[in-house]
């Protein structure tokens, strides 16, 4: 199996918490039971066997991302997390997943938007925030390069490009030697507030 590139950026690995409806709780189980063995291509089969029955499922497609994930199948992986960002918008875990790939594939664009995303549905998601933190470190590590390739001389830049990288190797540091660190639990969604009637809108006042 080929090795995965390593990231600092942390991937949720864990079954989502959701309220959509019964799900097939006990098939979440076995496949999250395959995946924490390293069963990867088992736990696709498994996922893709509860599909059938049940194909909007988005526990059992977030774990089936996560197995593809460990597979190596990133475009896989990718379609699977970007259909569940269309199909369920209101989750977090999905679009930070998302980023996750796209960081590793350099398309930090992408990464970011997908991280900014995650934290407007969820604005106390950490993960998610930590992740964009090192994405705008790798985004600001691009530049300082691409300013020293126009100006070798600049002390300013390579300065701030040192500590860019010292920052990055602090990062990889604490999550070795994981490629995708250990998954982080699925946050507590806050509670949807309910509607307010709108304000009668007041008469104009009658001309003197």
């Amino acid at each position: 199996m080929k090795k995965r590139d390593s990231s600092v950026l942390r991937a949720v690995s864990a079954a989502l918490t959701l309220a959509f409806g019964h799900t097939a709780f006990a098939s979440v189980q076995e496949i999250q039971s395959l995946i924490s063995r390293g069963q990867y291509p088992e736990a696709v089969q498994a996922a893709d066997a509860d599909l059938s029955g049940n194909p909007t499922d988005p526990q059992t497609r977030f774990l089936k991302a996560v197995a593809l994930t460990e597979l190596n199948r990133v475009d896989d992986a990718i379609s699977v997390f970007r259909k569940l960002t269309e199909d369920y918008p209101e989750l977090p875990e999905p679009y930070n997943n998302l980023a996750v790939l796209y960081a590793q594939q350099k398309a930090f664009d992408k990464a970011k938007a997908a991280l900014e995303m995650a934290i407007r549905t969820h604005p106390s998601y950490a993960t998610a925030h930590e992740n964009l933190g090192d994405v705008y470190a790798r985004m600001a590590s691009q530049a300082y390069d691409k300013a020293l390739q126009l100006d070798s001389n600049n002390t300013v830049a390579q300065s701030k490009l040192a500590l860019i990288r010292e920052l990055m190797t602090v990062s990889v540091r604490r999550d070795a030697p994981v490629a995708i660190a250990q998954a982080a639990p699925a946050p507590t969604r806050p509670a949807t507030p309910q509607p307010v009637a709108p304000a009668a809108m007041p008469k104009p006042a009658q001309a003197p």
